[in-house]
């Protein structure tokens, strides 16, 4: 379910969701998005009516920690990979606003900014700086992710792994299925197998795959309901993941029967890390749209 609007106040062209202040996009025929600063992080997606985004209804809003659910921003670390906390710091901070606004009828944008700062060097030493850009349009959702290295010497240079962890919410896991993938070189962390995968994706049980990105867009088929999922060429991989039962127990900010209700989908940059000489830039977006079943 969208986020309850009796829970969401006015605050100084923001709004308060669970005590966090959010910005709202809207589109002309209706469609909405709620982005909140504190991890630069999509809240919502209601499209053609429908919310499309899974937010867990135990995620923890204390403005420090990870929101369980939308699109949280894994950087400058996916997962463990790395020495900092798990998926980087960018997600349990808050960002601040630089844009918002929209082009006529087509859509509502906001962009979101981090810098390094006296927090991120407790983490990280590196110079940078993170722009988060969040496009609403008529039955799509476009998230971009633009970093930069503001360092001045050949020193400064830098790598950082990245992705979009991206919750969609479905009707039903065990009934969904993922189309697109088929052919891609794919990497099994639960099993710690690699292959390549063979038709659609389908569910029964913990999942948790990395994949060689499609070239082309995925579709999420889930009954009458077709979304699909377009990645940039610089996200060159593709994280699938469902806690499945047994894990999803485990997980406090999870209600036990979550897992059923939620699919990640995840343009990421894991396998191949960006680096970035000072002054340089990179970006990379997902992009999801709201199909007509055939």
């Amino acid at each position: 379910m969208p986020p309850d609007s009796a829970a969401v106040a006015a605050w100084g062209g923001t709004e308060i969701f669970q005590g966090q202040p959010c910005i709202r996009l809207q589109a002309p025929q209706g469609d909405s998005a709620l982005v909140a600063l504190h991890g630069a992080q999509v809240l919502s997606w209601v499209a053609g009516g429908r919310e499309r985004l899974y937010l867990s209804p135990q995620a923890v809003f204390d403005g420090q920690s990870a929101i369980r659910g939308g699109i949280p921003l894994c950087f400058p670390q996916f997962n463990q990979r790395g020495p900092l906390p798990k998926h980087g710091f960018a997600r349990n901070l808050a960002w601040r606003r630089v844009l918002s606004g929209g082009d006529g009828d087509a859509q509502s944008v906001v962009c979101l900014e981090l810098a390094d700062s006296e927090a991120t060097r407790a983490w990280w030493p590196e110079r940078f700086a993170a722009q988060l850009t969040v496009a609403l349009g008529a039955g799509s959702l476009r998230v971009q992710l633009a970093v930069r290295n503001t360092g001045d010497t050949d020193a400064d240079a830098w790598s950082f792994t990245t992705a979009l962890h991206t919750y969609l919410r479905v009707e039903n896991v065990e009934h969904v299925h993922l189309r697109g993938l088929d052919g891609c070189a794919r990497w099994d962390a639960v099993a710690d197998a690699r292959g390549v995968q063979r038709g659609a994706v389908r569910l029964a049980g913990e999942y948790d795959c990395v994949f060689q990105a499609p070239a082309g867009p995925m579709q999420l088929l889930d009954g009458a309901q077709w979304l699909q999922i377009t990645q940039s060429a610089s996200l060159s991989d593709t994280v699938v993941w469902n806690p499945g039962a047994e894990l999803c127990t485990r997980l406090a900010d999870m209600p036990p029967d979550g897992y059923r209700s939620m699919l990640c989908v995840e343009a990421a940059r894991i396998d191949q890390p960006v680096t970035l000489a000072p002054q340089a830039q990179w970006q990379g977006w997902q992009e999801l749209r709201v199909l007509q079943a055939s």
